[in-house]
């Protein structure tokens, strides 16, 4: 497939579980009137970002993967024939709690799931509270529009993992992100496309807007879609409205990128050891 449409979803908090999810369901159906063929939700997509606060209450958001809201999801991908990337809280047993993103295949199928590996802990974003870091490595999910990858918000602070997806041939990397205005809102639209070029893939960044009533972070969206060049396809989202945006990806540009720039040729993997010796 050389020209995939991919779909994101930055929104607001509508106040409960269900009606975010369902919310989330029209999102997709749009996006599906629109032709796309991918869609990414943002981070913990169906709950608010409620790392604002230490509250065990929250824990009952999470739950098993696949599970109920993956499973329901599941069925909608199958119905609009749409490979789907779910943003959950995970539970893998009593006390055992992930930040995770699931992987649907176009017909339905569960491929499986990526793990957060980098845990923030500070003011307004109190992860470490409701996550153990990821263990599942990098996986790269081989789907109806190309290979996929995730990473998960903190993540893209870290090139590691943007590199391990590269290296594993990631045409896509889905960043759903809970990201705030005056915190790292200086490296948004710096992160992500240096990212791109230095990996050559393309990168899809989403993040939720508004204020939520756990706190007075501002989530200041301008998701966007971002090519091996580094060039933005189409214009960014709004900084404070609900949008689904749907951009058309040239997949045939990687190549073009990757003869341009042997960046993966002219690694030098048997100089890095201090750089990863604790």
């Amino acid at each position: 497939m050389t020209v995939v449409r991919a779909a994101l979803v930055q929104t607001t908090w509508t106040g409960d579980k269900e009606s975010m999810i369902q919310a989330h369901e029209e999102y997709a159906r749009q996006a599906a009137e629109q032709g796309a063929q991918v869609i990414c939700f943002q981070e913990l997509f169906y709950g608010p970002y409620f790392c604002q606060v230490q509250d065990a209450s929250f824990y009952d958001y999470a739950e098993s993967v696949p599970g109920p809201t993956v499973e329901r999801f599941q069925s909608l991908a199958k119905e609009l024939g749409m490979v789907m990337v779910l943003p959950v809280y995970e539970k893998e047993q009593p006390g055992i709690l992930y930040n995770t993103a699931a992987v649907v295949d176009a017909d339905g199928t569960y491929l499986g799931k990526y793990r957060k590996h980098h845990i923030p802990h500070l003011n307004g974003f109190w992860e470490k509270f409701y996550f153990r870091p990821g263990n599942l490595g990098w996986p790269v999910f081989d789907t109806a529009v190309g290979k996929v990858g995730v990473y998960i918000c903190y993540d893209r602070h870290f090139p590691e993992g943007w590199r391990a997806l590269g290296l594993a041939g990631a045409e896509i990397v889905f960043n759903p992100s809970a990201t705030s205005r005056g915190l790292s809102n200086y490296l948004w639209k710096l992160e992500q496309p240096a990212s791109a070029v230095a990996n050559e893939y393309y990168i899809v960044a989403i993040n939720r807007v508004g204020v939520e009533e756990l706190g007075d972070n501002d989530f200041y969206g301008t998701s966007y879609f971002v090519d091996p060049e580094g060039k933005f396809v189409g214009d960014v989202a709004s900084d404070s409205a609900a949008e689904v945006i749907v951009r058309d990806l040239d997949l045939s540009l990687i190549a073009t990128v990757r003869d341009r720039w042997a960046f993966y040729r002219d690694r030098r993997p048997d100089a890095y050891g201090p750089l990863v010796t604790p």
